[in-house]
C-alpha cells in the first residue's frame, strides 16, 4: 500500500537529521538547509547552552577535508563572523560543527533604512570579508541569504564555504574562481542591491567597479572597495567615478555645508550693519 505524501515527508525529514550519538548535543530543530549542508539548533548539555549545529552534505570520503576547513574557519576571531565551537565526525560519516546560535534575519536589501544606513551596513559586511582574506579564508558564497542582522544592527557574515562550491550564480563571480577576488565581485553585487534606486552615480559606479566581469579590473582588495565607501560618506571624491563639474560643485558644498552657511551669515550680517550705519 502506497505511503500518503506527508507521510514519505515526514520520512525523508526524519532520515536526514543528524545522528547525534556520542556527542553532547541534543536536536531541538532544523533552522535551514543550503548548498553545503544544514543547519539545526540544539542543546549542548555539557555547557548547558542552545547552539547551532551544521551538518556537511560530503560524503564519508571528504568528511576529513571538511573538518579540516572548519578547523582553518574555526580561526576566525571577527564581531561579524559567528565563532565555531567544536567540530567533528558524526556517527553517520557526515562532518559537523557548532557554533554561535545567532539571533537575527537574512539581510533584506530593500528595507536596509536610508543611504547611510546602508553603506554603514555594507561597511560591516565589507570588514569581516576583508579580516577573513586576511586570514586566508574566502567565503566564496557570499549573498543576502548568508547576511544575518541582529536586532541591534549587529551583522553577521554566515555560511562559509567548507567545500569546493560553485555559489550562488546570480551573486557569484563569473570566472567561478575561489579567490578573493570573486569575493570583491559578490560585495559589488550586495552593493548594488543596498543601493536605492536614486542613489548617487558615484555609488553606482563603485559597485559596478567591483563587480566587474574582469577578475583584474575589480578593486585589488576589499580595504580598497571600504576606502571608496569612506570616501563617498566623509565628502571626499570617489575614485571609481569621473565626476562632472556639477557634481563636484554640490560635493563640496555639502562637505563644507557649515561653512558656506556660516560665511553666508556673516555676509549677510555685515551688509545689515552696513547699510544700518548709513541710517
Amino acid at each position: 500500500m502506497a505511503l500518503p505524501d506527508s507521510v514519505l515527508a515526514h520520512l525523508r525529514r526524519v532520515a536526514a537529521e543528524p545522528d547525534l550519538t556520542g556527542t553532547p548535543y541534543t536536536l531541538e530543530g532544523l533552522l535551514g538547509r543550503g548548498g553545503l549542508g544544514a543547519v539545526y539548533a540544539v542543546q549542548d548539555h555539557q555547557l548547558e547552552r542552545r547552539v547551532a549545529l551544521k551538518v556537511l552534505h560530503a560524503a564519508s570520503d571528504q568528511a576529513a577535508r571538511a573538518l579540516a576547513e572548519a578547523r582553518h574557519i574555526a580561526q576566525l576571531e571577527h564581531p561579524g563572523i559567528p565563532p565555531i565551537h567544536e567540530a567533528g565526525i558524526l556517527a553517520d560519516g557526515r562532518a559537523y560543527y557548532t557554533m554561535r546560535l545567532v539571533d537575527g534575519e537574512p539581510l533584506q536589501p530593500s528595507a536596509a533604512g536610508s543611504l547611510s544606513d546602508r553603506l554603514r551596513l555594507f561597511q560591516k559586511i565589507a570588514d569581516a570579508v576583508a579580516y577573513a582574506h586576511a586570514q586566508g579564508v574566502v567565503h566564496r558564497d557570499l549573498k543576502p541569504a548568508n547576511i544575518l542582522v541582529g536586532p541591534f544592527g549587529e551583522v553577521f557574515v554566515m555560511d562559509w564555504a567548507t567545500q569546493d562550491v560553485r555559489g550562488t550564480p546570480s551573486w557569484s563571480a563569473p570566472e567561478s574562481s575561489r579567490t578573493p577576488a570573486a569575493d570583491i565581485y559578490s560585495l559589488g553585487q550586495l552593493l548594488a542591491a543596498l543601493l536605492p534606486q536614486d542613489a548617487p552615480r558615484a555609488l553606482n559606479a563603485v559597485a559596478q567597479h567591483a563587480a566587474h566581469p574582469d577578475p583584474a579590473s575589480r578593486y585589488p582588495n576589499v580595504p580598497a572597495l571600504e576606502e571608496e565607501i569612506r570616501r563617498f560618506l566623509d565628502g571626499e571624491r570617489v575614485l571609481a567615478h569621473q565626476e562632472t563639474l556639477l557634481e563636484r560643485t554640490v560635493r563640496l558644498y555639502r562637505r563644507h555645508e557649515v561653512l558656506w552657511l556660516l560665511l553666508a551669515a556673516y555676509v549677510a550680517v555685515r551688509f545689515f550693519l552696513f547699510f544700518w550705519s548709513r541710517t
